[in-house]
């Protein structure tokens, strides 16, 4: 099995769980290739007893590895599916962060987890992503996001007027600091803190999500993922800011955004032991008694 690990700097205390990944590769066949910087953070931290090989795009794993591990946190694996792009190669994280809702693996777990996978004990879940079209092409050839694309403003003291149409339909004219557009999985992100729903990651939806909205009757609304979404800016600011997962740009409010499903999905590898509903238990505590 040829492993990639994708990941940046670290604390000291996630320091032996690299050590033990990499001395669980180093006995097993197969290849273990390093994202090029995280190698160099890790290279005078730990030890390697043979040489991984070094990667610093996707055309430099594609066709060659079995699996991506992202160790770190989830904005790790946000970073991960953007270096992975349309490959095709399974991604799965090692969770060093805090809550953890992509990253499935605990730092605990590492060893059974890799003999999970070694015999084939996972599942892969195709997860959509969003596209962003604008004409000025905004964030290059990675023009997409797995979580969730958002609209945001840049001065406090002023709110942004959001147009949204739906397939060439007008949906509303938003009074607020800011929009999010979410996939499925995304619903526990960003979106799930201004109070949106969550979808469970086969749903074949998308969520939009005003962010501390001035009329208090606009809700989330939930619409089909094969939609068009157009949204245009306006009021006072001549600029506002645009995020890709963890990716963001400032923009002027000139430019109207399209926002589509993408045209592949990117595969997360799941273990058999772990399904959507058990992370929502553990993660927000659901079924949690904790009454005196």
């Amino acid at each position: 099995m040829n492993v990639a690990l994708f990941g940046k700097t670290l604390t000291d205390a996630g320091l032996p769980v690299i050590q033990e990944l990499v001395d669980l590769l180093d006995h097993q066949q197969g290849r273990t290739f390093i994202y090029q910087p995280f190698y160099q953070f890790l290279l005078d931290r730990i030890t390697f007893k043979r040489d991984p090989s070094l990667f610093v795009n996707q055309a430099e794993i594609e066709n060659k590895v079995d699996v991506l591990f992202s160790i770190g946190g989830d904005g790790t694996i946000l970073d991960a599916i953007g270096l992975v792009g349309d490959s095709g190669i399974p991604v799965t994280g090692i969770n060093l962060g805090r809550l953890g809702f992509l990253s499935g693996i605990s730092k605990e777990q590492i060893i059974p987890a890799i003999q999970d996978i070694q015999n084939g004990q996972y599942q892969i879940e195709k997860r959509t992503l969003l596209s962003l079209d604008a004409p000025e092409k905004l964030f290059g050839s990675i023009n997409f996001a797995l979580n969730d694309i958002t609209v945001h403003k840049t001065n406090v003291m002023s709110m942004l007027t959001i147009k949204i149409w739906i397939n060439g339909e007008f949906l509303n004219a938003y009074w607020a600091d800011g929009l999010i557009v979410a996939t499925p999985t995304g619903s526990t992100a960003y979106s799930l803190s201004c109070n949106g729903p969550v979808i469970t990651p086969d749903s074949e939806n998308f969520l939009i999500t005003p962010i501390a909205s001035h009329n208090l009757t606009v809700r989330p609304i939930i619409i089909r993922d094969d939609s068009e979404i157009r949204i245009r800016i306006e009021g006072k600011n001549s600029e506002y800011m645009v995020s890709l997962d963890s990716r963001i740009e400032q923009v002027d409010h000139t430019v109207e955004l399209i926002i589509r499903k993408a045209a592949y999905k990117i595969n997360l590898l799941r273990l058999k032991n772990k399904d959507f509903f058990q992370t929502i238990r553990e993660k927000l505590n659901w079924g949690l008694d904790n009454r005196n």
